[in-house]
């Protein structure tokens, strides 16, 4: 399945940096303070605060810190975050897309802009590397939830368009603007899901070797260190091996 294996060694990377919990839960509050006050402040009513909620829950976020996030959004003179997104080329012409929120976009970029550049790469223009990839939505439920079958039907069912079943749990795609509405017919069905959010996905990934991927990680863990970067997504396809070794603590 294309992008399946760069998903995984994303998700795999970023397990690594979510060890650092205060950065990782001002990251999460801030997508909550965010989506709360673009919409309602009530998760039943507002999708996208919903789906925060869940990611914050999913590492294991204390409900005050989400409770304390929500409030913040209801704040007169509060920050104003503005969503962001900067697409450029790491080594081995590996695309990356950076999504982020900020209060000052000339800083943020220009923070951005200097990681590609001191880690061998550069920034381009919006579009230069998205064309690669596709907008979904992904519902992940723990492996024991389904049998892939079981899982595949229940998804064909609700309107999903794909299913991955890997060792760490299903995953199912689906169309963006439907996430809400098949995420709730598969949780009707097997419960919580673990994650449910709107990701990149590659169409075609660059193999690259140990030296490229040691490089190409590091430009990851520094967008990753930006206080406004939410998210980071690359086209890369590298060994297990090679992951393991290079991810390894």
């Amino acid at each position: 399945m294309a992008g399946h294996s760069k998903f995984k060694n994303i998700q795999f990377r970023k397990g690594a940096q979510d060890k650092k919990r205060a950065k990782l839960f001002s990251k999460l509050a801030r997508e909550i303070t965010t989506a709360a006050k673009l919409g309602l402040p009530d998760p039943a009513m507002n999708p996208r605060l919903r789906t925060a909620i869940q990611a914050a829950r999913a590492q294991n976020m204390p409900n005050d810190n989400i409770d304390r996030a929500i409030k913040k959004s209801q704040e007169a003179g509060g920050d104003n975050f503005e969503e962001v997104r900067y697409e450029g080329f790491g080594v081995a012409g590996v695309g990356v897309i950076v999504e982020a929120l900020t209060d000052n976009r000339n800083r943020t970029a220009s923070e951005v802009r200097s990681i590609f550049a001191k880690h061998g790469g550069n920034l381009g223009e919006t579009g230069a590397v998205s064309f690669n990839f596709d907008r979904l939505g992904a519902i992940a439920f723990e492996l024991d939830k389904a049998t892939a079958d079981e899982m595949l039907e229940a998804a064909i069912e609700a309107g999903g368009d794909d299913v991955e079943t890997a060792d760490d749990g299903h995953v199912v795609y689906c169309n963006p603007d439907e996430l809400h509405q098949v995420g709730k017919a598969l949780e009707d069905r097997f419960g919580e899901a673990r994650t449910m959010q709107i990701l990149w996905r590659s169409k075609t990934d660059v193999p690259i070797d140990e030296e490229a991927g040691e490089k190409l990680l590091r430009m990851i863990d520094a967008l990753d260190e930006l206080d406004d970067v939410q998210q980071v997504y690359a086209n890369f396809d590298v060994s297990d091996d090679v992951l393991q070794k290079l991810t390894a603590a």
